[in-house]
């Protein structure tokens, strides 16, 4: 962990991490989170997956490195996200 403990922003600034919209996170429509995540990945030339698999990690790890302070609703937002991010890329829904 760095000396601050933000270690989530600094794999973020660091990694091969998308370039994302500012504030994506924060949308009330899941269809417009996984659309913006989707051109990200896609108009990405430094992620070493694929564009969904790139989308989804990203999702994911805004979920998970928000953690408790994520409010319910807006958890449930991401997770919707996660499923139009699905469709978006043409994979199947989890059931």
């Amino acid at each position: 962990m760095t000396k601050n403990g933000k270690w989530s922003r600094k794999a973020t600034e660091e990694s091969d991490a998308l370039d994302l919209e500012r504030d994506i996170f924060t949308l009330h429509d899941p269809r417009k989170i996984a659309a913006s995540l989707k051109r990200s990945a896609e108009a990405s030339r430094r992620r070493k997956s694929g564009p969904f698999r790139s989308a989804m990690s990203m999702l994911t790890f805004y979920i998970n490195r928000a953690g408790e302070g994520l409010d319910a609703r807006q958890r449930q937002i991401l997770e919707q996200a996660k499923d139009e991010l699905r469709v978006a890329f043409g994979k199947p829904r989890k059931a």
